[in-house]
């Protein structure tokens, strides 16, 4: 639970990222009446008003930074300079936690002001279900307690993982920020594959989905590595083997390796287009 959490906290967007937080946080205990969203939404705004949330719109950023000690920039990375220059002279030995990609915390202590103490985080989709994973990195002078709070707000979604070199959030983007998509590519295939071989589309999906979350599950809990747990589901000369045969041949570990190749190259070159 989070009620022993006295920090106030603004949003700073009020996007799907952020949602999921807020919703992660008011699960957990905390009260609306800590949470604060700037947006240019109104009715977006409206609907978190409704909940209780403090609300402002864009031009009133600098009156929410006020009201608060932690701010979540959760804004599109290509805005997010011009948003923050006109804000230097507002902050006042905040906690910054920044779920924008791409945007190196070199870059965010310029924009900000040297007194801000900034974490960057680099969340997954899943959190709007409360199952995400986040990757964290703390710049120097983040002391502890930041650095605690920065963790109970992420993990309200799921699990959130610290790293100690802020280049590994690249790493994170590749295996944990992009990937829900991988995932669901291969769910995608594998239901229209299941309706070429007769059946239904609702039985395809119905049966795919449900033995995603089974074998995921499965990894989590179990002793066994993952590798461990393939190798006694594929029996000699069976079914299974013939599938993962056919992988091996046409190179998917190749495959895999190559495209989160190619997500940590692309993160970092969002990181220098933006920063």
């Amino acid at each position: 639970m989070l009620t022993q959490v006295t920090s106030s906290i603004a949003f700073i967007g009020g996007g799907n990222m952020a949602q999921a937080l807020i919703v992660g946080l008011l699960a957990k205990g905390l009260s609306a009446n800590q949470l604060h969203v700037v947006d240019t939404d109104l009715q977006k705004l409206q609907i978190f008003a409704q909940q209780g949330i403090h609300t402002y719109l864009a031009d009133d950023v600098a009156l929410a930074i006020s009201q608060v000690d932690t701010v979540i920039l959760a804004v599109k990375p290509q805005v997010l300079k011009q948003v923050l220059l006109p804000l230097k002279s507002f902050w006042q030995n905040h906690l910054v936690i920044s779920i924008v990609a791409g945007i190196a915390t070199d870059s965010l202590q310029q924009w900000l002001a040297d007194n801000v103490s900034v974490v960057r985080a680099m969340p997954n989709t899943p959190a709007m279900v409360q199952q995400g994973a986040t990757g964290l990195y703390a710049t120097t002078n983040v002391n502890q307690a930041q650095k605690q709070l920065a963790e109970q707000i992420l993990s309200a979604t799921g699990l959130a993982l610290w790293v100690d070199n802020e280049q590994l959030l690249h790493s994170v983007t590749a295996i944990s920020g992009s990937a829900p998509a991988y995932f669901f590519y291969l769910l995608e295939h594998m239901i229209a594959t299941g309706q070429k071989l007769g059946l239904s589309h609702e039985q395809a999906t119905a049966l795919a989905i449900q033995t995603a979350i089974g074998s995921a599950k499965m990894a989590q809990i179990s002793a066994d590595s993952p590798a461990q747990l393939r190798q006694k589901v594929t029996s000699p000369n069976g079914t299974t083997q013939s599938a993962i045969e056919t992988m091996q041949a046409n190179q998917m570990d190749s495959i895999i390796e190559q495209a989160m190749q190619a997500c940590f190259e692309r993160s970092q070159q969002i990181s220098k287009e933006f920063g």
